[in-house]
């Protein structure tokens, strides 16, 4: 796997001079060319990356479904990922690469709290969709970082960093904004999670498979952990783990109530290797042991 380890070796991929500030840079992509290079085939680098990509037309891809549009799209990616750029098909348009070495982060609060907001994590069709006016705002910021590169002293990581956390802090807004207004899609989104938990337990497929997982959930439903997390937040109040401990509980219950099967047995039948882990769980989500709970019931 290819590595770009540096924002130099990133511009010269991009045909671009050397960076005024070694850790972080805005690049405007109309002044770009992506140089032919078996790097774009698989790499990962070392920094964090803020694409705003204006004049976008087309479908678009999001989550499950694709959507029109012909407004900006604004998509995250952190460091050590692993990317492919097909140049074949590729059409760069206008706009703006935000990209900031980790090391920039070291000894800044933005070096805990960046892992906070999950679009890092999101994939690339899970990018977010601005309006004119907001997509404006953000450039605003672009630039003023653009600005500061050019001075490098004592004040300009605090000063850069707090206009990244701006921008984060606007894209937050925006992604909730997002989430809520795409009802009819969240709907089906919420229609087929719960479907899918629903099948997984009364199938009794955890026997085989073992406990569900956020991840097996997120992959059936073509969406990354970290997105479907924050969908059910917002739209629940529970993020994904969340969802399948209730669930777990539930189906327990009803086990413990209406079935003669063993502790031991039932928390096999739900998944779990040790019967420990069930009984440590239930407790802790019920307040009582599962004894305790089926005796509540004789």
């Amino acid at each position: 796997m290819n590595t770009i380890s540096s924002i130099s070796a990133f511009h010269r991929l991009l045909s671009l001079p050397e960076p005024k500030h070694p850790l972080v840079s805005v690049i405007n992509l109309s002044e770009s060319i992506f140089l032919e290079d078996e790097v774009w085939k698989g790499f990962v680098n070392r920094f964090y990356c803020v694409a705003l990509k204006r004049e976008v037309k087309g479908k678009i891809r999001y989550g499950q479904q694709h959507y029109d549009y012909d407004k900006g799209v604004l998509s995250f990616t952190a460091p050590n990922q692993v990317q492919y750029l097909d140049l074949q098909n590729m059409e760069c348009g206008s706009g703006y690469l935000l990209i900031f070495h980790e090391d920039f982060l070291l000894k800044h609060p933005l070096a805990n709290t960046i892992s906070g907001f999950g679009f890092f994590s999101y994939a690339v069709n899970e990018a977010l969709h601005l309006s004119e006016d907001e997509e404006n705002n953000l450039i605003e910021i672009l630039q003023k970082i653009d600005e500061e590169c050019q001075y490098i002293d004592r004040h300009t990581q605090e000063i850069i960093l707090s206009q990244i956390e701006l921008l984060l802090s606007y894209s937050n807004r925006f992604y909730e904004r997002q989430f809520i207004t795409r009802k009819n899609n969240n709907h089906q989104l919420l229609v087929k999670f719960e479907r899918f938990l629903n099948n997984y337990f009364d199938d009794e497929q955890s026997a085989e498979k073992g406990l569900l997982t956020v991840h097996q959930i997120a992959e059936s439903m073509n969406l990354s952990p970290n997105y479907l997390s924050d969908f059910l937040r917002i739209h629940t109040g529970q993020n994904t783990q969340q969802h399948i401990h209730e669930k777990l509980i539930n189906k327990a219950k009803e086990k413990l109530s209406n079935t003669d099967l063993s502790v031991s047995e039932i928390a096999y039948i739900l998944g779990f290797e040790h019967s420990q882990s069930f009984s440590t769980l239930f407790k802790k989500k019920t307040k009582m042991s599962p004894l305790e709970f089926r005796q509540s019931f004789n």
